[in-house]
């Protein structure tokens, strides 16, 4: 029987991973692979978010979506009743994050340059998926989790997606397989994915989910302000841009 990992990862994205219509306000993709420590995501970010969303809603069933807070949509859009309401939820909120130990490993795929360097260009998620890993990898073995079992949880996006990603990430994961000039060996640890449905009340999903815009942000405009970013920063393990 395989070992347990000491870590679990939870993955989420920024932008789309189309290459036909790219937005030229966010001409990129970004995938964050959260890391946390099993015991720490148990004791310290979960009873944290539960308790955050009691705070504000009285209840716990609240899916925390960056986009939705952004724009007051439902079910934040009380938020447009106070300035002073707003400044303490985005506080309070930033506050868990800042606290809250995990590594973030950012993956910032530029659509455009891709279009432009590559006559037929990989997938994007699918490279995001996979530069990640190799950084991912690396985290890993550094804290001695070889020959355990690592899950990584993302969320489904439909099923011809899904699909498509679980054979990747499988083509990945294979020993003898090899992208460009560097090989990793993924099966130092043993990897599986999990793909969790979108109202799945997850806490590294929604604390993945949070972190995934102003990475591409900071990429996009690095000397513009951006609080957010500057929370996440020190969590965050070589920053990989693509191509």
């Amino acid at each position: 029987m395989i070992e347990k990992g000491d870590y679990i990862v939870y993955i989420d994205e920024s932008g789309d991973h189309g290459l036909k219509n790219i937005d030229p306000n966010y001409p990129i993709f970004v995938l964050t692979f959260c890391c946390f420590k099993i015991p720490e995501y148990i004791d310290i970010a979960v009873p944290a978010l539960q308790k955050f969303k009691f705070k504000y809603f009285g209840h716990d069933q609240i899916i925390l979506h960056e986009t939705d807070i952004r724009k007051n949509k439902d079910p934040f859009q009380f938020l447009r009743t106070s300035k002073d309401l707003r400044s303490n939820f985005l506080s309070d909120l930033s506050n868990i994050i800042e606290k809250t130990p995990f590594i973030i490993v950012p993956i910032v795929i530029d659509k455009s340059k891709l279009k432009t360097k590559y006559a037929q260009p990989f997938n994007p998620y699918h490279l995001g998926l996979r530069f990640g890993l190799e950084k991912l990898n690396e985290v890993l073995l550094r804290k001695d989790q070889v020959e355990k079992e690592i899950y990584l949880i993302c969320e489904k996006r439909g099923r011809k997606e899904d699909k498509d990603l679980e054979l990747e990430f499988l083509r990945i994961c294979k020993k003898d397989e090899q992208f460009g000039y560097k090989q990793t060996d993924f099966e130092e640890m043993t990897y599986r994915l999990l793909l969790a449905d979108k109202k799945s009340n997850s806490s590294g999903l929604q604390l993945a989910d949070l972190t995934a815009r102003p990475v591409g942000l900071h990429y996009l405009k690095p000397s513009q302000p951006n609080r957010a970013y500057d929370i996440i920063n020190s969590k965050i393990y070589r920053y990989k841009i693509f191509p």
